[in-house]
């Protein structure tokens, strides 16, 4: 693949392009809680309009699970990885998914059940294979959450271990990243031979960055949380980037 620069500066660049999107806090603003936020019609419009521009190599990388990706974007159905990659929808529409963990999560489900209901303002969000403690509306709980996680995690390993975000703290299976995702998407059309841009918001889009910088692609971080090659300050920014790419513009460094 021919080298350019940091950042698509020209049609036949563009047209060589394949795209990556986390959700939360990158192509939708974060909500109180996961079940709050929706998809609007312009959205799905621009989504549609850079698939086609790209010849369908747009995928969607989330720490959501398949199904309530499909449920946001209803009734497009996209090519995806869902639970920060322990399962993949292809371009074909064929599901891949990662063994379950050796241990099971029930007892830890109990902990962290007992935990929360003694802790106003934190919800669980039970994902099946993993779960994801949100404590937005109750930040000062951070230290005694992560604690409480660490603690849950270390009688678990080496299967599972505790992924960080924005006021989030997830105990999912170590078996895959987003990376791992990327990774697969890239081996099949219509990703395959194109340069990858991945956008996402939080350090759990950092594995993501990092397999894209390796095969020559861009990482563009939205807000300040995390460090990438390009970076924007909000979904809103995202949304004109998608259209400079459905428009066939030059992405600004």
């Amino acid at each position: 693949m021919t080298p350019f620069g940091p950042a698509p500066r020209s049609r036949e660049e563009r047209d060589r392009c394949c795209l990556f999107l986390d959700v939360d806090g990158t192509l939708l603003d974060i909500a109180p809680t996961p079940d709050a936020v929706r998809v609007d019609d312009e959205l799905r419009r621009l989504l549609a309009d850079v698939a086609s521009a790209l010849d369908g190599a747009v995928a969607l990388v989330s720490g959501r699970d398949i199904q309530s990706l499909d449920h946001l974007f209803d009734p497009q159905r996209w090519p995806a990885a869902g639970l920060h990659g322990l399962e993949r929808r292809d371009a074909e529409g064929r599901l891949h998914r990662h063994a379950r963990g050796r241990r099971s999560l029930d007892e830890a489900r109990l902990r962290l059940l007992y935990l929360v209901g003694r802790l106003p303002g934190v919800l669980i969000e039970d994902k099946g294979l993993s779960l994801a403690v949100h404590y937005r509306a109750a930040p000062e709980l951070e230290t005694p959450l992560r604690r409480a996680l660490a603690d849950i995690a270390a009688q678990l390993e080496p299967d599972y271990h505790v992924l960080e975000g924005k006021r989030v703290l997830e105990l999912k299976p170590t078996a895959a990243t987003k990376a791992d995702a990327v990774r697969a998407f890239l081996d099949e059309p219509p990703f395959a031979g194109r340069r990858p841009i991945y956008v996402g918001d939080d350090v759990t889009d950092l594995d993501g960055f990092a397999a894209v910088e390796r095969l020559g692609g861009v990482s563009v971080a939205v807000g300040d949380r995390v460090n990438a090659q390009l970076r924007v300050a909000s979904p809103r920014d995202v949304r004109a980037l998608l259209a400079d790419l459905a428009e066939r513009r030059p992405i600004a460094p």
